[in-house]
């Protein structure tokens, strides 16, 4: 087994070198999620889907999981266009704490990577906005590099294949059910955000909650 030694304190504290952390984006990474709750409930009184919560309901699920489940064929282009046009000119800013926390984990030799619903073209403005982003991370695995969406895991499985790291050693870091239930299917441990969703719906399905990434610490990762 290998570890990092690190003082703390004027501790030395041990931690895993061989573990791995896969991180969603929106809701997790990016405080973003509230914009795309108004942006989903926009397209709901366009294209009426008659589903209740509708924008929480989708939160997780990628773009073509979303139109061919809840649209008719002949508005899916509007709504790609539209989405495409939102996210182009969209803020694409940090919890506080997140990158902080990345850091810290990339300075441990721990491999980060990211695992996102979203397409190639909104990483694309994302980078624009975070010309260094990439860099704090192995792979970065979206929604158009899988078959199927979440809560399936196999974006989770994908993602830790790319950073060398047995899925059981990865822990997931999630806000929405269905990214918490595809870390769950994946065999990862699941540590919930609750920027999204209240601790009490949260509880019941992650290993962990918590608020944010302020004071969190690689060293709290413990299998």
């Amino acid at each position: 087994m290998n570890y990092f030694c690190v003082k703390l304190n004027a501790k030395t504290i041990m931690i895993e070198s061989n573990i791995g952390a896969l991180f969603d984006l929106d809701g997790v990474l990016i405080d973003s999620e509230s914009k795309y709750t108004l942006f989903w409930d926009r397209i709901d009184k366009l294209f009426p889907t008659g589903v209740p919560n509708f924008p929480l309901l989708i939160k997780g699920s990628n773009m073509n999981a979303i139109l061919n489940s809840y649209f008719k064929p002949e508005v899916h282009q509007q709504i790609v266009d539209m989405l495409n046009d939102f996210q182009h000119n969209m803020r694409y800013d940090y919890f506080n704490g997140a990158m902080e926390f990345v850091q810290d984990l990339n300075e441990n030799g721990i491999p980060c990577c990211v695992v996102t619903s979203s397409d190639q073209a909104k990483m694309d403005a994302l980078y624009e906005q975070h010309p260094n982003f990439k860099q704090h991370f192995k792979a970065i695995i979206t929604g158009d590099m899988v078959r199927h969406a979440k809560p399936n895991p196999e974006c989770f499985l994908l993602g830790a294949r790319e950073i060398g790291v047995p899925i059981e050693r990865c822990f997931v870091f999630e806000d929405s059910k269905n990214g918490i239930e595809a870390g769950n299917a994946a065999g990862a441990h699941v540590i919930a955000l609750a920027t999204t969703l209240p601790h009490d719906i949260l509880s019941k399905k992650a290993d962990k909650v918590i608020d944010n990434f302020i004071g969190f610490t690689a060293t709290d990762l413990q299998l």
